[in-house]
């Protein structure tokens, strides 16, 4: 079994800036790409980054220039560094991580983290 476990959100003003964490735990052999998405009430789960093994990236285009996504391959961890937070960045984030164990490759998901940006 493998848990991703996400950090770091929280209540900012906009402009401000908040950095995220997944840390993935377990079984694991070796963990392929890593994102984030995010939700808001109603509507459905959104890309917002992801970084692959070999460290390349892509981004939502709401977010260019705005958000960095990064990670730590020997502590299992991605981060998304969020500056220049807007309203519009409101939304429950979600770690998602493609991760190859002994017995599967799949996909698995973080319990979400809260962030919220006040206009």
């Amino acid at each position: 079994q493998v848990q991703l476990v996400e950090s770091g959100g929280g209540l900012v003003q906009a402009g401000g800036s908040l950095r995220l964490s997944c840390t993935a735990s377990g079984n694991i052999v070796r963990i392929n790409f890593m994102g984030w998405y995010r939700q808001v009430p109603g509507k459905q789960r959104d890309l917002v980054a992801i970084i692959n093994s070999d460290d390349s990236t892509n981004y939502a285009d709401s977010v260019k220039g705005r958000f960095t996504i990064s990670r730590d391959n020997a502590k299992n961890t991605a981060y998304l560094q969020m500056n220049g937070l807007k309203a519009e960045d409101t939304a429950v984030y979600f770690c998602n991580a493609a991760v190859n164990t002994r017995m599967s490759l799949r996909d698995y998901w973080g319990q979400g983290t809260q962030v919220t940006v006040s206009s």
